[in-house]
């Protein structure tokens, strides 16, 4: 049994109404996705009710729950910019509580046709209210600061942001704080970050303790406790289309995983009280 269910009742009476939290970081290959579907998964194992919204174009969320892009007559693009309704979009996955709003290369379409639509900054914000049976949303944005990573920061009430545990691990995110900054200023006065989460920790390296060092002093209780690690099993699951927790649930990133989905609900509950 998944170190999960002790902590299943504890969780399942949340506030009322969706709750919507952004992972983002234009920097790639930091374990956004990674990050997007395992929490997700965690928090549908913990009896939540979870909408994983992919707003990257790559679609890595997408097939990384195990559907197939292909196969989707409507997906986020139809919702964004035609209209459509959410519930005509959304897909259920086979993981516990976890439903998709999925993402295909359609999306990147997006970003040019929504220049000159009008209110272009807040559609994502409009297409989430119609979310009504869900507990949390958790978007996955993609890896730069263009109008798609724009309309799901200003749809999202928090912010996580991973940095992986290597050199150049805060290149960029100043300007993703400038940016945060400007959408605080301008679109989303409520935008909070929830914390930032150390990926691809090595234990045995010089280099993953320093950077983990690092970044827990320039910013304090800011950072996560969980660490993800470096693990080859978390490499592996979305080319099985299955989350961590599901495709080896015994591996040290799946343990990561559940432990971290726990410390973010907890901040969440924590915030609400």
């Amino acid at each position: 049994r998944s170190t999960l269910f002790p902590y299943t009742t504890l969780f399942r009476s949340g506030s009322c109404g969706l709750r919507i939290t952004a992972i983002a970081n234009q920097k790639g290959g930091v374990g956004k996705t990674s990050t997007c579907v395992n929490l997700s998964a965690g928090l549908g194992k913990a009896g939540k009710r979870i909408l994983l919204v992919d707003m990257d174009p790559q679609g890595n969320s997408t097939s990384g729950l195990g559907v197939e892009r292909g196969s989707l007559p409507t997906n986020i693009y139809h919702a964004l910019v035609d209209g459509l309704a959410i519930e005509k979009c959304i897909v259920e996955t086979k993981w516990e509580g976890v439903s998709l709003l999925p993402a295909t290369i359609d999306l990147a379409g997006a970003e040019i046709e929504l220049v000159s639509a009008m209110s272009r900054e807040t559609r994502l914000r409009r297409v989430l209210t119609a979310a009504k049976d869900f507990d949390f949303a958790i978007i996955d944005c993609p890896p730069s600061l263009g109008l798609l990573t724009l309309n799901s920061l200003v749809a999202a009430d928090s912010l996580i942001i991973p940095i992986q545990c290597e050199y150049y691990a805060l290149e960029g995110l100043s300007q993703l704080m400038n940016t945060i900054d400007l959408v605080k200023s301008h679109l989303n006065a409520e935008l909070t970050i929830d914390g930032l989460l150390l990926t691809m920790f090595d234990a045995r390296t010089r280099l993953s303790k320093e950077v983990a060092a690092e970044v827990r002093n320039r910013f304090g209780t800011l950072v996560f406790e969980t660490a993800i690690p470096r693990n080859v099993r978390i490499s592996e699951s979305p080319s099985h289309g299955m989350p961590i927790i599901y495709y080896d649930s015994p591996s040290p990133g799946a343990e990561a995983y559940i432990k971290f989905s726990m410390e973010a609900l907890a901040r969440w509950q924590n915030n609400e009280v």
